[in-house]
């Protein structure tokens, strides 16, 4: 056993468990309707494994273990960070949406997030921000000041940053060409084609797709009605490029084929 395992039974109690206990009971803001605080020692784990450098020293291991909260959330409800300041999530399991709050009660869904994705919820500015859970899920948070000041001396954990930061940007551009130019057609190869890349299962040549996320939140993420999503969908699957199973099963029979429909520009592919 490594001594870094050794020292965690007694470091997860006295900066772990013993504050998370606390924690849950001090600190409202991050606990969300349906949701409740869980101990960060497994979730921590699959962090660690995830995004944190394998020589990273037990010392400074223990200190991001020590700034996480984690949290469980059943499907539909959400976490308020209200007062808490940017954060820094990591998706333990499940899957998520970002949700921006804008004046009369008017919603607008940022993003979609799996497991084992990182992705900042800022802090309020001009709107407010929820994380909801589009399934049973378990997340992290970290406070980002306090993540990035520690992560400052570790080049591991800021090369995976950037990295993230730069694929998240790459997302936001995807998102504004789509939502500004294309067409309903083009936007939901689009949204199947980011979806592929994200949680595509390969499976007798073709890519399976278990969206959890609604109908209604994909009209809401592209811009477009349920109606028109629906309409869509239809069209591809009369078309043979994807076939539907159930609510949230979808087959693409042909990746290609969907990015031809996508408006992507041929040279830059």
């Amino acid at each position: 056993m490594r001594p870094r395992d050794v020292a965690a039974l007694g470091w997860l109690w006295r900066e772990n468990f013993l504050p998370a206990l606390i924690w849950v009971k001090e600190a409202p803001a991050y606990r969300g309707e349906g949701g409740f605080m869980i101990t960060p020692a497994e979730p921590f784990q699959r962090f660690a494994n995830r995004i944190l450098p394998a020589n990273l020293s037990d010392t400074v291991y223990f200190r991001f273990q020590a700034l996480a909260r984690a949290s469980r959330l059943a499907k539909a409800h959400s976490l308020d960070f209200a007062g808490a300041g940017q954060q820094i999530v990591f998706v333990v399991d499940g899957a998520t949406k970002l949700v921006a709050h804008a004046s009369e009660s008017r919603d607008q869904i940022v993003a979609f997030q799996f497991a084992g994705e990182v992705f900042t919820v800022p802090g309020p500015d001009n709107y407010s921000y929820s994380v909801s859970a589009l399934k049973d899920c378990d997340i992290l948070a970290f406070d980002s000041a306090e993540f990035l000041r520690l992560a400052s001396s570790e080049a591991g954990v800021l090369h995976h940053l950037l990295e993230n930061t730069t694929l998240s940007l790459r997302r936001c551009r995807e998102k504004t060409i789509a939502l500004g130019r294309k067409t309903a057609g083009e936007r939901i190869a689009v949204f199947l084609v980011g979806m592929a890349e994200r949680i595509g299962v390969e499976q007798d040549g073709r890519l399976v797709l278990e969206l959890p996320m609604s109908r209604r939140d994909i009209s809401d993420s592209l811009g477009l009605t349920i109606e028109t999503v629906s309409r869509q969908l239809s069209k591809l699957r009369d078309d043979g490029v994807i076939e539907t199973v159930g609510r949230s099963g979808v087959i693409l029979n042909a990746l290609e084929s969907l990015r031809d429909r996508a408006g992507f520009l041929r040279e830059a592919a």
